[in-house]
């Protein structure tokens, strides 16, 4: 069969979460995307991880405190017109940048709750345990919460749909006697979901009032929304931001509507469900019968683990993985807004380290990788934390770069003789990889691999496109034998990236990119 008739390698899929934390509250994000979009394709950026844009309750917040899905910085509410990303016209003007240079854009969906309530209403409910939520430690007494939900500065436009506190099984605040606890909504059929993580006994209950989607009004209004959005900005895709907090049956139905409105695979889902137990996670996804992918939370504290702890065995970095057990599932990373320093889930990643996690999770065949804005950009100051500047030595766009190229074709692994050093070669495909790569790691020492490249390179030259391993004041060279092996070395404490010194692309090396993205608004 001639190079004709075979089926072009599409080219490797890499994902940027478009944020960190500590973004100013300036309304200016979605212009800086804007501007950005251009550098970020071209060094391999396919697909973008936007912030919820939706109404939340502050102009400072990050959306995470959402108050209205159908206000993406429309409509005066909330004491702004913008949210702290930008108005509805810079995301419409970032959305068909992105588009117009195929980079997919994926929304950040916070469908468990709602903040900032208009309106004050009574119900009744029952306090529950904070540490265990199936715990009743009150009688149902009766309290004001803030449950009504008007929308008044957007009325009835996009979805007539307003919220009260029947649409609610619970809340965090009694302002009869402005008392923070967890209550338990009571009415007809009121209860905990049941196809919910049992984390602190029922995880139904996260924060601020606390979505019922066995209320059909509600099913009907956010199923409605994922459909809206997708044609109002065209995006590809969700995250979905703690799924493991509202219901199973409810997000299976929420998909099947994506489908039989919008059509079969039209979008992308990933679920942010942050537990280090992959098991957990495998049982979550047979029940979403694999539609979704996950976050490979697992992984992330398996970098934790090994880059704080002295020779770590490398050989065993991907155990109990998401990705070692469900690859086409797997969403991986090494930092995200959630996990940087100063947040929630803070799980540091020793700076050494992150050039080795990122190569392990870009270069190598399985998994979806998502690089964190954080690392590319670097990190601006917040509560309690400093900046930091791009991770990995600023290499981290060659790393994805050399993805894009490069990370290819069956892989060979070479990690069964030293704990403390490992590599693999992708061989490349027909029309890509140009010869493939070869990658050596190193939490040690300075360190070598003899591995196979291919007969077919007998007398090639190969260089590392990160520049990182040298032969004095000259970067290192490795010429293929003619049995098609080679002798590739790394630094102590370190990762190199070689591939043929003439290969397509390889002049592009050091890659220029522009991390000033502040300044680009």
């Amino acid at each position: 069969m001639g190079d004709l008739d075979r089926k072009p390698t599409e080219e490797n899929a890499t994902l940027l979460q478009a944020f960190e934390w500590n973004v100013p509250a300036d309304g200016k994000h979605w212009k800086r995307l804007t501007a950005a979009l251009p550098s970020l394709k071209s060094i391999g950026i396919t697909n973008m991880w936007i912030p919820p844009g939706c109404k939340g309750s502050s102009p400072n917040g990050n959306g995470y405190d959402i108050y209205d899905l159908y206000d993406l910085g429309e409509f005066d509410q909330k004491n702004s017109v913008p949210t702290k990303w930008g108005d509805l016209t810079q995301l419409r003007a970032m959305c068909a940048k992105a588009n117009e240079l195929g980079v997919g854009v994926y929304w950040d969906a916070v469908l468990n709750h709602k903040a900032a309530a208009d309106n004050k209403e009574k119900c009744r409910a029952i306090e529950v345990d904070p540490n265990d939520r199936n715990r009743e430690v009150s009688d149902a007494y009766e309290i004001d919460a803030w449950l009504g939900f008007d929308f008044p500065g957007r009325g009835d436009k996009y979805s007539s749909q307003k919220y009260h506190w029947y649409h609610f099984t619970g809340t965090d605040f009694n302002a009869a006697n402005n008392k923070s606890a967890i209550y338990k909504i009571c009415g007809d059929g009121k209860h905990w979901s049941d196809s919910v993580d049992k984390e602190q006994g029922n995880a139904d209950y996260m924060m601020y009032a606390d979505l019922d989607y066995a209320h059909q009004e509600v099913v009907d209004d956010v199923k409605r929304w994922g459909v809206w959005i997708v044609k109002e900005l065209g995006i590809k895709g969700f995250r979905l931001d703690a799924v493991q907090h509202y219901s199973e049956r409810f997000t299976n139905e929420w998909v099947a509507n994506l489908v039989e409105q919008l059509g079969d695979n039209s979008v992308f889902l990933v679920g942010e469900f942050w537990v280090g137990d992959v098991h957990t996670l495998t049982a979550w996804l047979e029940k979403m019968h694999h539609k979704f992918s996950l976050f490979d939370a697992p992984l992330l504290y398996n970098f934790s683990r090994a880059s704080n702890s002295e020779r770590a065995d490398l050989r065993k970095i991907f155990d109990d993985s998401l990705v070692a057990v469900e690859p086409y599932n797997a969403v991986t990373c090494v930092a995200n807004h959630d996990t940087q320093p100063g947040q929630t889930v803070a799980t540091p990643v020793s700076s050494f380290f992150k050039p080795l996690a990122y190569a392990l999770i870009l270069l190598r065949p399985n998994g979806y990788p998502c690089i964190f804005h954080g690392d590319l950009y670097g990190l601006l100051p917040g509560y309690s934390t400093d900046a930091e500047p791009p991770s990995c030595s600023g290499a981290l766009p060659a790393l994805i770069k050399a993805r894009q190229l490069y990370a290819y074709g069956d892989c060979d692994d070479y990690w069964s003789d030293d704990a403390n050093c490992i590599g693999w070669v992708r061989r490349g495909t027909w029309d890509r990889g140009d010869g493939g790569c070869a990658v050596v790691m190193s939490n040690a020492g300075a360190n070598q691999k003899r591995m196979f490249v291919g007969e077919q390179w007998a007398g090639s030259v190969w260089t590392d496109v990160l520049g990182w391993a040298r032969n004095g004041d000259q970067d290192a060279q490795v010429q293929i034998g003619e049995d098609g092996f080679g002798e590739f070395t790394c630094g102590e404490c370190s990762v190199s990236v070689w591939v043929r010194r003439d290969a397509q692309g390889r002049d592009g090396f050091p890659v220029q990119f522009d991390t000033e993205i502040y300044s680009m608004a």
